[in-house]
């Protein structure tokens, strides 16, 4: 099941470094060592059991630009499944971008009608920190003007921080087949397990797929920030020739466990009730495994 996911925008938006963190397991440091994109890179990614998405990173110099809206229109445009386009915050040449994004948009009408389309502001960490969203709400609704009639989301992002991995997660959330019963699962397994929340990561990425919370928690941006520890944590075992399996933290208030749910995921739970055994908790995990893996592979519907 091969989805066809655009990732396009101006040379120098930081295209290629977002995808070189989320799917090749760079740091952010790392990524200043990356040139410019020629053409078009195409990469193949693995994620959830039949699911690969096959990723075209799109070089934004002009002269590539004006080719994939003339002479490889539809070679582009065709079958695409998800358009990201990625907006350097502090371009001098906002128009421009936005005339080329138009374009595109165009092209997408024709050739991929049902295609969803995903904008993401770039480079956020280098705007003043208390003008941040302002910026973004208003960047946000003259996307939406321009890009009516057709249905946009937009994300703000920044290789430096938590919201490149949101961003990523609602855009990879919307390719997953059958996620409605996976959520419907994730649901009941949190119940079962009387836990306070339940969240499922792919395996390789450590993007959140699902999740389900029934205690209320203060940080919206909990999930994201756990992706991006976890993560730079497994790398950092990885240099030292070990493979990341499974996590348990404890505390006086509670306790979280990460470990193995299928071959493409990693399950956590979070437990207050101190009555609850650890042991049982991770007993309810591996008889869970069975099940989640037949949802996944698509056995049951």
């Amino acid at each position: 099941m091969k989805k066809k996911v655009l990732l396009m925008g101006k040379s120098g938006a930081g295209k290629t470094s977002m995808r070189s963190i989320i799917f090749a397991n760079y740091i952010a440091k790392d990524t200043r060592r990356l040139g410019a994109t020629i053409d078009v890179e195409h990469s193949h990614v693995r994620f959830l059991g039949n699911l690969v998405l096959n990723l075209w990173d799109c070089g934004g110099q002009d002269v590539f630009m004006e080719n994939y809206i003339n002479s490889q229109r539809e070679q582009i445009f065709r079958n695409v499944e998800v358009l990201i386009y990625v907006f350097d915050v502090e371009s001098r040449e906002y128009e421009k971008d936005v005339r080329y994004y138009q374009n595109c948009l165009e092209a997408i009408n024709r050739f991929s009608r049902d295609a969803r389309i995903f904008c993401l502001i770039h480079k956020m960490d280098l705007v003043q920190e208390d003008k941040r969203e302002q910026t973004f709400r208003e960047r946000e609704q003259d996307l939406l003007r321009r890009s009516h009639p057709m249905p946009i989301m937009a994300f703000k992002t920044s290789i430096w921080d938590e919201t490149l991995y949101k961003a990523w997660s609602s855009i990879v959330y919307s390719l997953v087949p059958n996620v409605q019963l996976l959520e419907n699962q994730i649901e009941n397994f949190c119940r079962v397990c009387e836990g306070d929340e339940v969240v499922l990561f792919e395996r390789a990425t450590f993007l959140v797929i699902s999740h389900y919370t029934q205690v209320t928690h203060s940080d919206p941006h909990r999930f994201e920030k756990i992706s991006n520890i976890i993560k730079q944590f497994k790398l950092s075992c990885s240099k030292s020739q070990s493979q990341f399996q499974s996590m348990e933290i404890r505390t006086p208030s509670f306790a979280a466990y990460i470990d193995v749910l299928t071959n493409n995921t990693y399950i956590m739970i979070i437990v207050s009730d101190p009555s609850i055994q650890p042991a049982a908790t991770l007993m309810n995990i591996k008889a869970a495994r069975a099940h989640f893996e037949t949802i996944e592979t698509g056995r049951l519907q």
